[in-house]
């Protein structure tokens, strides 16, 4: 009897599965998508740390929310803290600071949620690094390269809001500049710094509540969509693959969904979960209840915002002093143009890449072949100089931290850090240009007279000499992934050298492509992929 019903139970089940199968398709969905290829390199595993970042920080936040009281009313502390026993605060503050001490695991929660927010934007950002310098942006991958931009804004955004929130002196302070910010945005900054604070900053009871629902609610449910988006998109058209030997533009191999692909990523999330869990619990982060309830004529000593918003900190602090009274509106460019126009400029330029690329070199091709950095020597000397700017203005964010560590005059660091601004982008572009085009020439050094093996031979005459041997064909295949020469371009040729706007428009565009791919000069290669006439040249 036992065997019949567990026979009728099976049954059941199949008739069940067979039923939503029939409706749904769903047998031919996974026989597709089972075995789709994903590759195993290291580096694809950046993006998989963001995703499994903000899972931790989605579970995080929602132990966090049941405790946390996003109110400004003022409140006078009476909890485990004894140093800010009787000390009037907003019921906020009060409220972090029972997590940090009174709510049993509160304090490693709260930890876990930071130090996975800044691993968040972290991931974020070496992802995109990655997509960048090896060419992963390119067609047909555009639409998720702006996904990730705006998931980047978003998750900056995110980030500030959650810092914002206990309502401390630092978070406050922050705050302030932030306000100081809107403020100089002509004309409208003053409408938009009351609709954004409720009021006269620090209007902290009509601010909070609404803080609060931007960050728990708003700008999460735009980072699921985004998302969610980005993985269905990247689903249907397959990872990029590394070049390789039998490896071509329009076709990727790897490691099955089920059961490679799917085990290495719940490992993988366990680990990322335990990292963070571990630093939580070990690494102490914005201790607060050192920093006291914020007071608008308080700023504590040696304040640093997170690492996400140094740069913006960073080019407030080097910008002169600059005014303007225009029709009666007095424009502080001294702020506007650091912390507004440049960050857009900025965000703008990274969003546009793909296009910017493909209207230099004019390649419409597919492209799931990715790019060795120093095979397209321009686009990882443009990436090398926008690390090296970037980095110029997180390091300027603590020019007063550096003053004092390294007994540096404080406007002496300031002065460096503008000279900083203009010429380390220079230094990396030219560095990083040289060096790549070194690599190439070593690799068609290589293709032609071999590898180095290591044994030395005395030659007939007696003089001493290292023997080369043949790259094996792995290694000859990546020597072979070389730029194509049909993208450069030919300068114009006009009968009549009138100025006319279409000469102009075609002069700059041979010029910025030549000075984007025209590598032939230093070695033969370049970058942009396998060549449409591959077979041919395998053949030569």
């Amino acid at each position: 009897m036992a065997g019949r019903k567990g026979g009728s139970r099976g049954e059941a089940l199949e008739r069940i599965a067979w039923g939503v199968n029939d409706r749904l398709g769903s047998t031919r969905f996974l026989h597709k998508n089972i075995r789709k290829a994903f590759p195993a390199h290291w580096s694809f595993l950046l993006g998989e740390i963001a995703l499994y970042a903000f899972i931790v920080l989605l579970i995080t936040g929602v132990y966090l929310t049941l405790f946390f009281k996003p109110s400004g009313a003022p409140v006078v502390y009476d909890g485990s803290y004894t140093s800010l026993t009787g000390l009037e605060m907003s019921e906020a503050y009060a409220s972090t600071l029972h997590i940090s001490f009174d709510v049993r695991g509160g304090l490693l929660m709260r930890q876990i949620h930071h130090w996975a927010a800044l691993v968040f934007l972290a991931a974020i950002t070496v992802h995109l690094m990655r997509i960048f310098f090896t060419g992963a942006f390119r067609k047909p991958r555009e639409i998720n390269w702006l996904i990730g931009v705006t998931l980047f804004v978003l998750a900056l955004a995110e980030g500030f809001a959650g810092y914002s929130l206990p309502d401390d002196l630092l978070s406050g302070t922050g705050l302030r500049i932030m306000q100081g910010i809107v403020l100089s945005i002509p004309v409208v900054g003053t409408y938009a710094s009351l609709w954004i604070f409720g009021g006269e900053f620090p209007s902290s009871a009509d601010f909070i509540p609404r803080l609060f629902t931007v960050h728990i609610l708003l700008i999460p449910g735009l980072l699921i969509a985004l998302i969610t988006a980005h993985l269905m998109i990247l689903w249907h058209q397959t990872h990029t693959i590394w070049p390789g030997r039998g490896r071509r533009e329009r076709s990727v191999t790897g490691e099955p969904t089920f059961p490679h692909f799917a085990a290495q990523s719940a490992a993988y999330f366990l680990f990322t979960f335990g990292v963070l869990a571990g630093m939580g619990a070990f690494l102490q982060i914005n201790p607060v209840w050192l920093y006291g309830p914020y007071e608008p004529d308080q700023v504590s000593t040696g304040s640093q915002p997170d690492w996400y918003v140094g740069f913006l900190e960073g080019s407030l602090r080097i910008m002169p002093r600059m005014e303007t009274v225009l029709f009666g509106h007095d424009i502080a460019w001294n702020v506007l143009l650091p912390a507004v126009i440049l960050p857009g400029v900025f965000f703008t330029l990274i969003a546009m890449c793909p296009f910017l690329e493909r209207w230099a070199t004019g390649d419409e091709r597919l492209h799931h072949l990715l790019d060795r950095p120093r095979n397209a020597a321009t686009r990882t000397a443009i990436g090398a100089a926008a690390v090296a700017w970037y980095g110029n203005l997180l390091a300027a964010g603590g020019n007063d931290v550096i003053s004092y560590v390294f007994g540096i005059p404080l406007y002496w660091t300031t002065w460096i850090f503008r000279v900083g601004f203009v010429a380390a982008p220079v230094v990396a572009f030219v560095v990083t240009r040289r060096i790549c085009l070194s690599l190439q020439r070593r690799d068609l050094r290589e293709r032609e007279e071999g590898v180095e093996s290591g044994i030395i031979s005395l030659s007939p005459d007696g003089g001493y000499g290292e023997r080369h041997e043949e790259p094996s064909r792995e290694q000859e295949a990546l020597l072979r992934t070389r730029q194509p020469r049909e993208l450069v371009a030919r300068y114009p040729d006009h009968v009549l050298p009138l100025p006319t706007p279409d000469r102009a428009r075609t002069q700059v565009r041979t010029r910025v492509n030549r000075f984007y791919m025209n590598y032939q000069a230093e070695s033969y290669g370049g970058g942009q992929g396998d060549l449409e006439h591959g077979s041919r040249q395998d053949g030569e």
